[in-house]
């Protein structure tokens, strides 16, 4: 599979294309699919037309262009951007617009990337479906009567519908694979503290962390390499450990050992393990020993995650009370009234439901029952994921147990949902890299993803596994959507 990155930048180097003609495309596919998609939620055309001039200027006077110059690509809307609007697609940040830029942006901004606008999401990250923002939710661009997934299903969409040729996302319990996912793309969520969270709205600040969504498994690779590093903004900052994921990316996997643990495969869709099984049998054919292992603490991920999540989001929420920036209520008699209103009326159900139980888990009387329990599973989760590393250099399991459901689904059923998250939440309790890519298709034509899992700062070896597979299977499972801009 070519790189779409290294395409477009050879094509702006040997003058085929100018940079803002490239961008104008991309903005004219905005017009023509984000009606069909609601991938974007603000479009910057004029920012991305003056960025794409510079470019143009520096190419005409001679000079070299990093690989990510010139660029078009879009951020999901939790990440700060100087005086664009950034509203976590919640009522409450309606109108907010950052007086500073996270670092991730500050970074590709000093590359000369072109930013698009800001994708849709699920309000302040909390889904998995895209479908809680305020503004509706995403489509999947393989199929628009289902959901794009979540949280960061509007830079999956708009990356798999060919209308940003890559984006960033959070992945706080899977946002950035799940949706990757559903959409047939490439998710990569680096390891905790690899890319600097300085500018993400937070969610949960113990889980979150930033990564790319792109089309091809050496694109992941060339973002990640450009948005890693130390951060002296960032306090649970370390940045990438060793050298740049490109110079390892096609290197040989023979006698690499791809571990699968049984836990993994209970529940999930038979489409799904099918694919899984196939997977496993391509691995084989490149060299690499399929190792099986238990791994019991795996049961215990799901209710950890969302106490701690919930328990943390319940305190990063605190900020929003209408007083400082965002949304405030129109009538009130007093302050506490005002606080009361404006949060009622500011955020939506899923994010009032996960503050509840983050309050609830924290008051006395249910602390040590819930959220202290929950920590000290936590660490036993990440020995387990120590240990298992031991007998093998990645772990091979499913993205999702399903393909992308149809829209409604998730809001008629919010624990159900939560189920969905399954497969991609213990790398987050335990703060490893994992990188969904695609594995096959359903019966109706719907992506299946599988995610490679590694050991603390191991992206290099999860992305070249990931590269030689894709390498293996080529355009059979990665097809793009007919959607978009096709150059």
């Amino acid at each position: 599979m070519e790189s779409k990155i290294r395409h477009y930048s050879n094509m702006l180097k040997n003058r085929e294309i100018t940079c803002q003609e490239l961008t104008e495309k991309y903005l004219a596919g905005i017009d023509t699919s984000n009606k069909d998609l609601n991938a974007y939620v603000t479009v910057t055309a004029e920012a991305a037309i003056e960025a794409a001039k510079k470019v143009d200027e520096k190419l005409s006077r001679g000079e070299e262009i990093s690989q990510l110059e010139g660029i078009p690509m879009t951020l999901k809307d939790n990440i700060s951007t100087k005086g664009i609007e950034t509203t976590c697609c919640s009522k409450i940040l309606e109108g907010y617009k950052p007086i500073y830029n996270a670092t991730v942006w500050e970074t590709l901004q000093a590359q000369g990337a072109v930013l698009l606008g800001k994708t849709n999401m699920d309000e302040f990250a909390m889904g998995s479906s895209s479908e809680t923002s305020y503004y509706g939710g995403a489509s999947n661009p393989h199929n628009i009567n289902h959901v794009a997934g979540g949280s960061s299903g509007g830079v999956a969409s708009a990356v798999g519908g060919n209308i940003a040729v890559y984006g960033l996302g959070s992945d706080t319990g899977g946002s950035i694979r799940q949706p990757a996912s559903f959409c047939g793309i490439v998710g990569l969520k680096p390891t905790y503290g690899a890319v600097s969270r300085f500018g993400l709205i937070a969610y949960a600040s113990s889980f979150d962390q930033i990564g790319p969504i792109t089309t091809t498994v050496e694109d992941s690779a060339i973002v990640y390499d450009a948005i890693s590093g130390y951060d002296k903004m960032d306090s649970t900052s370390q940045g990438r450990k060793g050298a740049p994921t490109m110079d390892t990316l096609k290197n040989d996997i023979k006698g690499m050992k791809i571990g699968i643990a049984r836990e993994y495969l209970e529940g999930v869709r038979d489409d799904v393990r099918v694919c899984i099984e196939k997977a496993c049998e391509v691995y084989k054919s490149l060299g690499a020993e399929i190792v099986y292992f238990n791994l019991p603490a795996l049961k215990y991920a799901l209710p950890v995650y969302y106490i701690l999540a919930c328990a943390e989001a319940s305190s990063n929420l605190g900020r929003y009370d209408g007083i400082r920036y965002g949304y405030r209520t129109d009538a009130y008699k007093d302050v506490n009234e005002m606080i009361c209103k404006t949060r009622s009326e500011g955020f939506g159900d899923e994010v009032k439901r996960r503050i509840m139980l983050g309050t609830y888990v924290l008051s006395a009387g249910y602390y040590d029952a819930y959220y202290k329990k929950a920590q000290n599973l936590r660490g036993s989760i990440v020995n387990a994921f120590k240990n298992a590393f031991k007998s093998c250099d990645v772990i091979l399991a499913p993205t999702v147990p399903m393909t992308a459901f149809e829209k409604g689904n998730a809001i008629s059923d919010p624990i159900e949902t939560y189920l969905t998250d399954i497969c991609t939440v213990p790398v987050n309790i335990a703060g490893l890299p994992g990188v969904s890519i695609p594995c096959g298709f359903s019966e109706n034509g719907l992506p299946i993803g599988m995610q490679l899992i590694g050991n603390t700062f191991c992206e290099s070896t999860i992305l070249n596994a990931a590269w030689q597979y894709e390498n293996a299977v080529g355009s059979e499972v990665f097809k793009a959507s007919e959607y978009g801009v096709k150059l």
